[in-house]
């Protein structure tokens, strides 16, 4: 059976069966996206500090800063071709053959990390970034089509959807980076990471049949024809990739075009559709991507400039688990973790504050994720200036609180982020406006590299190595940044929640 649908909402229901009060299908993508979050956030672990000491060592001072913009460039590229994968998703492939196309991609690009030289690492970063592309956003779009408009569950279930990612994000930094990366060398930690994703395949294609027609292919789209066209794509958008790998500034002024392109598109498409309430659902989701960048260039400070923060000035606890002893990469591993606590209550305080008429707005939990962000960050400077020992560090607790305020935020903002972009959109249009949802996030992570240059590593052109006044001085700037516009937005509630023409 094919894509298509035949009813006026353009919705058709999954295979009949739930579990836990939601379509087994979910469970389907939960189990999927659980390994491919694995994958991503082992490496992403290991990332920065494996190619500040593997390539840019001779760099001296300024290896962290190279390595950090490295970092910020692949971290944004992973996000920037949701686009492209949501156009193929949309109307070539179809989400589920997306899917299987990019995850194969993304595993073959990790197994490429394990490589010594500095070109077949970054070949393999690029190979990770245009796979990704096919998979990320296509994943996220599909938990959106297992539910019919208005149906209650949908945050909910983009919830869960969140505790898988998170599930994966736990275990990844502890196994690939901590115990594998820290005691056999982090090339290693990268082929586990490999290995999660292939293992995320495997359920996906094992469970496909919880599916049914969601996610199939467009009408006439059938057939091995558009996978080998897509496949030729895929290896040609490589080399551009690999390229900006290296030229964060040409990255730069590329972002930026496309997010002005993506603007212009959803304007055009606002204005030809002829529905007014249609052009003004696009403008309040391109507010709200625009929240959604700062937040992610603050919370991404996580991989880089935290990270390196707590190798050099974060003391850890003096404990061993059953003889392993915790090093500087579990910290990756604390995010998941409160995320996985504090899902469930989250998802459930949503339906019991609109039940009683207290539920906030979309644009006010977005305010609320921003506070969040750049409290955090506060935390930090508090404990810089305060409880510094004599051995120049801070308490693992205070890095730990930070993790624990910026989780909370999270929670206010990316789940609530991707049921939002499900909601307003056209339905032809979902896996589009989901790889623009992406994107701003690649935006994000593009600054987030930036900031972490200067914090972990001077200016970003080889300066003296950050101390802990520089790391102060740099997150209380973004405190200020990230409590300030947190604010703006608060007040601006009302009016995004009008353009929303009652969304919720």
């Amino acid at each position: 059976m094919s894509g298509a649908t035949d009813n006026k909402d353009g919705f058709l229901p999954p295979p009949a069966g739930e579990i836990l009060g939601h379509p087994k299908a979910l469970w389907n993508l939960f189990g999927a996206e659980f390994w491919e979050r694995f994958m991503y956030y082992g490496m992403r672990a290991m990332l920065a500090v494996h190619v500040a000491a593997a390539f840019f060592a001779h760099l001296g001072d300024g290896a962290r800063a190279q390595a950090s913009l490295t970092f910020g460039g692949y971290t944004s590229m992973v996000y920037m071709t949701g686009i492209a994968g949501g156009f193929v998703a949309d109307r070539i492939l179809g989400y589920q053959r997306s899917i299987m196309l990019g995850g194969a991609l993304m595993a073959v690009g990790m197994f490429m990390l394990m490589a010594p030289d500095l070109t077949t690492f970054l070949l393999g970063l690029a190979v990770i970034v245009v796979g990704n592309g096919l998979f990320k956003p296509n994943i996220s779009t599909m938990v959106g089509k297992l539910y019919a408009p208005g149906d209650a569950r949908r945050d909910s279930g983009f919830t869960i959807f969140y505790m898988g990612i998170n599930a994966g994000a736990l275990i990844a930094p502890i196994i690939c980076a901590s115990i594998i990366g820290s005691q056999y060398g982090y090339r290693w930690g990268f082929f586990a990471a490999g290995i999660g994703m292939i293992l995320g395949l495997m359920v996906f294609q094992g469970l496909k049949h919880w599916l049914g027609h969601v996610g199939t292919s467009p009408e006439g789209k059938q057939g091995w024809g558009p996978v080998l066209q897509v496949l030729v794509a895929a290896a040609v958008l490589v080399v551009p990739v690999f390229f900006l790998l290296s030229q964060s500034e040409v990255l730069g002024g590329l972002l930026i075009a496309m997010m002005l392109g993506l603007v212009a598109y959803f304007i055009y498409s606002g204005v030809t559709s002829g529905d007014k309430v249609q052009l003004h659902r696009y403008i309040a989701m391109l507010i709200l991507f625009c929240a959604n960048i700062l937040f992610w260039a603050l919370f991404e400070q996580a991989g880089s400039s935290l990270n390196f923060l707590a190798q050099d000035f974060v003391k850890m606890p003096d404990v061993s688990i059953f003889g392993w002893t915790p090093t500087f990469e579990v910290f990756q591993s604390v995010n998941p973790v409160f995320i996985i606590v504090l899902a469930p209550l989250f998802a459930s305080l949503w339906p019991a504050l609109d039940g009683k008429a207290l539920n906030p707005s979309i644009p006010r939990k977005f305010a609320y994720g921003l506070a969040g962000a750049a409290i955090g960050f506060y935390v930090l400077v508090f404990a810089i200036q305060n409880f510094v020992d004599a051995g120049g560090k801070i308490s693992w607790m205070w890095l730990t609180l930070t993790y624990l305020i910026h989780t909370m935020g999270e929670l206010c903002l990316s789940p609530i982020g991707l049921a939002m972009v499900t909601k307003l959109a056209r339905p032809q249009e979902t896996g589009l406006a989901m790889g623009g949802w992406f994107l701003s996030i690649a935006m994000a992570n593009y600054v987030a590299g930036r900031i972490a240059a200067i914090a972990s590593g001077g200016s970003g052109h080889g300066e003296a190595a950050s101390s802990l006044v520089q790391y102060a001085d740099t997150f209380n700037q973004l405190f200020i940044i990230g409590i300030v516009i947190a604010a703006l937005f608060f007040l601006a509630a009302p009016l995004i929640n009008k353009l929303m023409h009652g969304v919720k």
